[in-house]
């Protein structure tokens, strides 16, 4: 009897023996834990030092990088996306500082492996946007365009009224806007017409088969030097470039303000009438097409029904 006692007593005694083991170990665990806690204490009320003074690093980055894009770039929303960038890297920065002061290396190493993963697979998802921002960043700093500029496309021209970070927008002359894509504008030529104050005017004309050729050469380019004043080294030019059907055609190039399609348009207007009325008064013939009819060996006959 004693020994089958003994031997259901046993079980219960080395369960309790477990338990008992388990609880202790956890207090342990625990302890440890809260030594670490203690032990780490000042390296983290150093981190968070660390991030609180990044941040206000981050502001101050912000507001300096702003002033400095305010002399390059007039537009107010890629102003305010440069500011926000600025400090999102610099608290970026002091959060990695802080996680080193706090010696949490491998927590380190996996977030830069995990921002890496996504940061690939935002890329990818992302390519045409991302194209338009950073070719929208590249046009905020050229100095070949800015708002207000006269420009013209493959197939459109007008004035830029906004450049974001996503597209171009352009005011033709109808009143109607065009929008572009950053990437295709920046990947396509352009001309840029407000980035001189001078630009060179062309007018073409013509006169008859019988006119004097040097006295419309003089004439045209004393005429035109009256009315449009050249500047410096500028000069009027002038060139006879072909026999036409009925005149013999010309052109004459000249320096004007001028620094959107209105203007080029006004100077053309004004630089015609010119050479109208004088012309007019020189008696120089300026020829309209003319078709000549031979009937050769044929002959017209005109019927008419006569009651």
């Amino acid at each position: 009897m004693q020994d089958a006692t003994s031997t259901t007593e046993d079980p219960t005694n080395e369960a309790t023996f477990n338990v008992s083991d388990a609880i202790e170990g956890l207090w342990d665990k625990l302890d440890g834990w809260l030594d670490a806690i203690i032990l780490k204490l000042p390296n983290f009320i150093l981190a968070i030092l660390v991030v609180v003074l990044f941040h206000f690093l981050a502001k101050g980055a912000a507001k300096i990088m702003r002033r400095l894009v305010l002399k390059r770039v007039q537009e107010e929303s890629i102003k305010q996306i440069i500011g926000q960038i600025t400090y999102a890297i610099v608290l970026l920065i002091g959060f990695f500082v802080a996680l080193g002061v706090m010696d949490l290396n491998k927590v380190l190493t996996s977030v830069l492996a995990g921002a890496g993963v996504v940061g690939l697979a935002i890329g990818l998802a992302l390519q045409g946007t991302l194209s338009n921002t950073v070719s929208g960043f590249i046009l905020s700093f050229l100095p070949k365009i800015s708002i207000g500029d006269w420009i013209e496309t493959d197939s459109d021209k007008g004035f830029v009224t906004e450049i974001n970070l996503r597209n171009v927008t352009i005011k033709r002359p109808d009143n109607n806007l065009t929008i572009i894509p950053n990437s295709t504008f920046v990947d396509n030529p352009f001309t840029n017409y407000s980035i001189h104050k001078r630009s060179r005017i062309i007018v073409g004309c013509g006169v008859g088969y019988e006119s004097d050729l040097q006295m419309v050469e003089d004439l045209t380019v004393k005429i035109i030097g009256e009315a449009f004043q050249q500047e410096n080294s500028e000069e009027i030019e002038f060139f006879y470039t072909e026999f036409g059907d009925s005149s013999i055609n010309f052109l004459v190039r000249f320096w004007a303000d001028c620094s959107n399609g209105k203007e080029n348009f006004m100077h053309q207007h004004k630089a015609i009438k010119v050479i109208k009325k004088h012309f007019d008064e020189a008696e120089i013939n300026i020829p309209f097409p003319i078709r000549t009819l031979d009937f050769g060996k044929n002959n017209l006959t005109v019927l008419s029904d006569k009651k």
